[in-house]
């Protein structure tokens, strides 16, 4: 369970992304009946950094989710270095991270904040990403760390990694999703006017640009796709919907979701089951008839896929969390 979100401010701090962590945690959705967090901004490191709690490490040690935005001291040659020795033993920051990881709670990074979790010793034997302009550094100064330079974002509980800029986004809302369901999650992106869910799996950037104009969009394809659920979508029967070859359509779709559309699908139909799991007393295997899946066993197979656990496991998680709220 979510409630203290502390985000330590590091020198050179980028804007967005410190941004991101503020918007999602830190604003008061409570007329929405959404959760309230108990954020901070603390500074990461002595000095001219002015933030509304100050140098404050210790409010690190009861925090339930520790954000490192993009900055430090990284530049193009340089990784982070808070003291004059990036040591996880004697840098104060990199051993408050270690000691909130070793009693539970979760630390995420944005961006290049992927060089401070690496400084700690926390990327080591883990799959873990950052910017896919820094991604080379980032293996080439933490070797043990397992860097993916073409996703997202990267989920190895408890530790968090994004890609830059809006995914970002998607990691913070990915872990409020995980934490406290997909109420929560959808309400904060409503409000914020950003997609529900992107899985973290997708690619940072494609590799073929598409023209702009409104008839070049596979969204309108996607939103029936979507709404359609239950129906046996082939690929050759979506791609007869939009009057493209199997194989064009493919293609088309890898472009521009990066991602082919048996995945896709299967993720959306796994956020339909979610919800139903969440918000419904239906069984797992009428959940998995209305979503497309057919049967339990196959709901179960892709919900361990993309979430890491069982229908039921995650349906009693979800219940007990709304419980205790």
């Amino acid at each position: 369970m979510l409630a203290k979100v502390v985000v330590p401010l590091m020198p050179m701090t980028e804007a967005f992304e410190l941004g991101v962590a503020c918007e999602v945690f830190g604003f008061d959705r409570s007329d929405d009946g959404l959760p309230t967090y108990d954020f901070s901004l603390i500074a990461a490191v002595p000095g001219p950094i002015r933030t509304r709690f100050g140098y404050n490490l210790d409010s690190l040690d009861d925090a339930d989710l520790i954000v490192v935005s993009a900055g430090g001291t990284y530049d193009a040659g340089d990784a982070y270095m808070c003291s004059p020795s990036p040591d996880s033993s004697v840098d104060p920051l990199l051993v408050k991270l270690n000691e909130a990881v070793a009693r539970g709670a979760k630390v995420a990074s944005l961006c290049t904040g992927a060089f401070v979790l690496g400084a700690a010793g926390l990327l080591d034997g883990r799959r873990c990403t950052t910017h896919w302009r820094h991604a080379e550094r980032l293996a080439q100064t933490y070797p043990e760390a397992k860097v993916d330079p073409d996703v997202l974002y990267v989920d190895e509980d408890p530790v968090f990694t994004s890609a830059g800029t809006a995914a970002g986004i998607d990691l913070c809302l990915h872990i409020v999703r995980k934490e406290q369901g997909s109420r929560v999650a959808n309400g904060i992106a409503r409000r914020m006017v950003v997609p529900p869910h992107r899985d973290g799996g997708q690619a940072q950037y494609v590799a073929t640009p598409l023209t702009s104009t409104p008839s070049a969009t596979l969204a309108p394809l996607l939103d029936w796709m979507t709404e359609n659920l239950a129906l046996d979508l082939t690929v050759g029967m979506v791609a007869a919907r939009a009057n493209m070859s199997a194989r064009t359509f493919a293609r088309r779709f890898q472009a521009e979701t990066g991602t082919t559309p048996a995945r896709w699908l299967s993720d959306q139909r796994v956020l339909a089951a979610q919800q139903l799991l969440e918000n419904s007393d239906l069984s797992v295997d009428v959940i998995a008839e209305r979503v497309g899946f057919g049967g339990g066993a196959v709901l179960r197979q892709h919900f361990i896929r993309l979430r890491c656990t069982t229908p039921q496991a995650y349906r009693r998680t979800f219940r007990a969390t709304e419980n205790a709220s």
